[in-house]
């Protein structure tokens, strides 16, 4: 047989042999699919978090801001923060809640910021454990209700 003949028959083998190209294709595919998964069920988990982070936040807030300072508010109707009681209300919240957080008084207002880890459950595959995510909440002292009522 001729060099040229023999090149032939041996690229037409190779044509006609596919084992084994199907499975690298498959898994590929599927190693695809399993992390946009994770991105969909860990980025929903993420998005829940720090929508529980931004409620703690705003809830924690809250509770520091019904801390008022009775003495100027019985003095004059003023009616203000107490900072100091204010902060530690608004901590012993999250505590509660078992999150941790930042708290500062500003003036009349007081200011939250929660951070809340959440572990992965498919991108740990890929390598990402946690996502962190923060939410934050401010609230000041209001005097009776400031809406109408239904």
């Amino acid at each position: 047989m001729k060099p040229v003949m023999l090149v032939r028959n041996g690229m037409d083998r190779l044509r006609e042999d596919e084992h084994g190209r199907v499975t690298a294709f498959v898994v590929i595919i599927a190693v695809a699919a399993l992390l946009f998964a994770g991105l969909v069920l860990d980025g929903g988990l993420a998005l829940a978090a720090k929508v529980r982070a931004i409620g703690e936040a705003q809830e924690a807030a809250r509770a520091g801001a019904q801390e008022i300072d009775l003495a100027a508010y019985r003095a004059d109707g003023s009616l203000r923060l107490a900072p100091q009681q204010a902060s530690a209300a608004a901590r012993n919240y999250l505590a509660a809640a078992g999150h941790s957080g930042t708290v500062s008084v500003n003036g009349n207002t007081i200011n939250v910021t929660v951070t809340i880890n959440e572990r992965t459950r498919l991108l740990g595959l890929a390598g990402i454990g946690s996502i962190t995510v923060t939410g934050a909440g401010q609230a000041q002292p209001q005097r009776g209700i400031s809406g109408v009522l239904p």
